[in-house]
């Protein structure tokens, strides 16, 4: 890893396939310092080699970190800061859903410790090299699935009733809630947080779950008729992340490029309150 001058510097999580890879490429081409997280080795070194190929930029490199792991997520911003001394852009888009009810290694559970607590750690962790940078910008993936969610305040590990689909919804609420507070603290500091729908992404989402769950994901979007590729849903990713016109825009939920309303839940202030200190809690 090295450090190019008079180059921005990014880092993408969960960018070994679908919308996470397309954005690091699309950064990478643009001439920016590129930085991919992901959690097997060769993957990512596989990865990180053909976007240097592809792009020309030699300026490529990754870091290892299973993300579910508050451990890794801490090491993994440790890592970043002893190479970089500021980061322009931050990507959070590693996420699942997952059918089954399954815990971390921290005893919390999976979908809303991957989706939402490790965005909010590793945003946190890197904050001050985030304003170390000049107008440097988050972008949080989350979801339109978001849309009849309804957060649980007291039952937020889905301990009581677990359903995948509702879990992964709530977390992608969850990624609203703390998108629009943190954009509220970060208020006149430089730094912007927005968050994005990606919409119907044919990519290996969902294929954790195995096949079946993941054709039915997939034919869900194409009787919609609102299938796409990552490259299409990673350009609103780059233009969030680079566009001039976006300059100093924060607080605001993008599709295809224009912000868009989310649901009412999402901006409930009071609950982006308390999400965070909760996140705060479980994060120490």
């Amino acid at each position: 890893m090295n450090q190019s001058m008079g180059k921005k510097i990014c880092l993408v999580t969960g960018a070994t396939s679908g919308i996470g890879k397309a954005t690091a490429q699309g950064l990478a081409a643009g001439g920016f310092t590129t930085v991919i997280v992901g959690r097997d080795q060769q993957k990512t070194d596989r990865v990180c080699r053909l976007i240097r190929k592809r792009t020309g930029n030699p300026d490529i490199s990754y870091l290892i970190a299973d993300l579910s792991s508050q451990k890794d997520v801490r090491r993994l911003a440790e890592e970043f800061k002893r190479w970089y001394d500021r980061l322009d852009i931050l990507v959070n888009n590693a996420g699942a859903k997952i059918l089954q009810r399954l815990t971390t290694v921290d005893g919390y559970e999976m979908t809303f410790a991957l989706n939402h607590l490790a965005y909010f750690l590793l945003t946190q962790l890197l904050l001050d090299r985030l304003q170390a940078a000049k107008h440097a910008r988050i972008v949080n993936i989350s979801s339109g699935a978001h849309g009849g969610a309804v957060l649980d305040f007291d039952d937020l590990q889905n301990e009581k009733h677990y359903v995948g689909k509702e879990a992964y919804n709530q977390s992608k609420l969850a990624n609203l809630l703390f998108t629009y507070e943190l954009a509220r603290r970060l208020e006149g500091s430089g730094v912007v947080a927005n968050a994005m729908a990606p919409g119907g992404v044919i990519t290996n989402f969902c294929r954790n779950n195995g096949w079946i769950s993941w054709a039915k994901h997939v034919t869900a979007h194409i009787l919609a008729r609102n299938l796409i590729g990552p490259e299409k849903a990673a350009e609103t990713i780059l233009y969030m992340a680079t566009s001039p016109e976006v300059a100093g825009v924060s607080g605001k939920y993008f599709f295809e490029k224009k912000p868009i309303e989310s649901s009412p839940a999402s901006y409930d202030e009071e609950a982006g309150k308390r999400l965070w200190e909760i996140s705060e809690r479980m994060t120490a």
